[in-house]
């Protein structure tokens, strides 16, 4: 189909593409709000309600749009995305308007190329935009040095770790945008562990592997994310591991994430593992309550959004695991009172919650509350506990915090870990292991333990 008048018939084409390919509610709520507005034989235009909505389908969503307009229209299409800017998300009462041409605010190609290059950075990861608290305060600091700095610090390469959607990528992102806009480095590659997979296996296939090499020894900045997906696939590792030598004995810049410390990820050869242990390693841990809050009101301000207070403080409460699941949480928030033409307050968000925690309830025990209520027992502050003190009272404490929080939250022991200083799950297993068998043969101390989590369960 090649016609631009039937712009709306491609569009209707490919909801019903994606809606066999999700679930219904996921459909309804991201799908039937968005409209086709025209299509030319390059692009297909369409409109969402606001940036939120935009980001969400654009992150999640954007490679079955691209598949569906691959398969309705038999080529690849540019999408390009407005935002429809409604009293509903402003103070001023505004009319609903239409962005402008210039305000299309994307414009994805469909990746057809046989060899990905990486993964372009996104300019809206910047340091400026990265909400600093006190448990990504260090790793931001190294990742500022190294981008002022890149391979002349002593921190080549810098390897941050850390939990699922904590912004591990977006400071990854932020070093190659600060280290391009200043000319310290001119060549920057960010690229996902698994496109780097994939662009070497294309090249192999294709007889291109000295290009494929060729092109990554020659950047000054290799910006590689999610590193523990190299497990098991020995080629890829081989291949990394001779690139990864030539940019460090040339002194180019090379930064790695994970989601663990480099010491535990398994199926990585030994020599690579050496390499990534003896780098500086900083880790990024949950947010506290002040931080999720500060995200939440810089989310809102950046996009010129009016949310209450009390609708902000309520999120940031009750999702507690996440910046990631922070801010699904808002746009869930928005496409309801987009989809429902309702204000937003402490109802809605109420509702909203209650959706996304399912059988959870909003007032659920959270981890802070069971470090509050350990340290007070136990006489030790918030950051000896999380710390690296090993008295005897600072590591019980430690331990029977974290037996509670297995306990009482929905939180994996990962994260449980990632809350006490970034440690990792055996600490957890082995603390819990601890607790029960002390309580099972102590008659005194099983008492001390039912009346701290009898305090616990008050705070509810």
């Amino acid at each position: 189909m090649t016609g631009t008048a039937d712009f709306q018939v491609v569009w209707n084409d490919c909801l019903n593409y994606v809606k066999q390919r999700i679930p219904a509610q996921t459909f309804d709520t991201w799908f039937l709000p968005i409209q086709a507005l025209s299509m030319t034989p390059e692009s297909l235009f369409l409109q969402v309600p606001n940036k939120f909505f935009y980001e969400w389908i654009d992150g999640h969503y954007r490679d079955v749009l691209e598949k569906a307009l691959k398969y309705v229209t038999g080529n690849g299409l540019l999408i390009k995305y407005s935002v429809l800017i409604t009293d509903s998300y402003s103070k001023d009462n505004q009319k609903p308007s239409t962005a402008t041409e210039n305000d299309i605010i994307t414009d994805r190609l469909p990746r057809t190329g046989m060899i990905e290059r990486g993964t372009k950075i996104n300019e809206k990861y910047i340091f400026d935009s990265f909400v600093e608290g006190s448990g990504n305060q260090f790793a931001k600091a190294a990742a500022v040095a190294v981008a002022n700095a890149p391979g002349k610090t002593s921190f080549n390469p810098l390897v941050i770790y850390g939990g699922t959607g904590l912004g591990k990528t977006h400071l990854l992102q932020a070093i190659g945008n600060e280290a391009l806009s200043t000319g310290r480095a001119k060549r920057v590659a960010y690229v996902s562990s698994d496109s780097f997979t994939l662009d070497f296996i294309a090249a192999t296939q294709k007889n291109k592997t000295t290009e494929f090499s060729k092109y990554y020894r020659s950047v000054d900045m290799l910006l590689l994310d999610d590193v523990q997906f190299f497990q098991k696939k020995e080629q890829t590792q081989e291949q990394f591991f001779h690139i990864f030598n030539d940019l460090y004995q040339h002194r180019r810049q090379i930064v790695l994430t994970t989601d663990r410390p480099p010491m535990e990820l398994r199926g990585l050869q030994e020599r690579l593992l050496s390499r990534f242990q003896s780098s500086l390693t900083v880790d990024i841990q949950p947010p506290d309550l002040e931080t999720r809050i500060a995200i939440l009101q810089k989310k809102a301000e950046d996009d010129k959004l009016d949310i209450p207070y009390e609708v902000i403080e309520y999120i940031a409460t009750n999702i507690r695991s996440n910046i990631r699941e922070l801010e699904g949480a808002m746009i869930r928030l928005l496409a309801h009172s987009s989809l429902l033409s309702v204000d937003i307050d402490l109802p809605l968000v109420q509702k909203v919650i209650k959706e996304i925690m399912g059988t959870r309830t909003t007032s659920s025990i959270s981890i802070e509350n069971i470090q509050s209520v350990v340290g007070a027992f136990f006489k030790i502050n918030l950051d000896s506990m999380v710390g690296n003190g090993r008295t005897k009272e600072v590591a019980e404490a430690r331990m029977v915090a974290m037996c509670f929080a297995r306990d009482y939250t929905n939180l994996s022991l990962k994260t449980i870990g990632l809350y006490f200083g970034g440690r990792d799950h055996s600490t957890v297993v082995h603390a819990c292991k601890w607790v029960e068998n002390r309580t099972k043969n102590d008659p005194e101390y099983s008492t001390k333990i039912a009346e701290m989590k009898k305090k616990i369960v008050s705070l509810v």
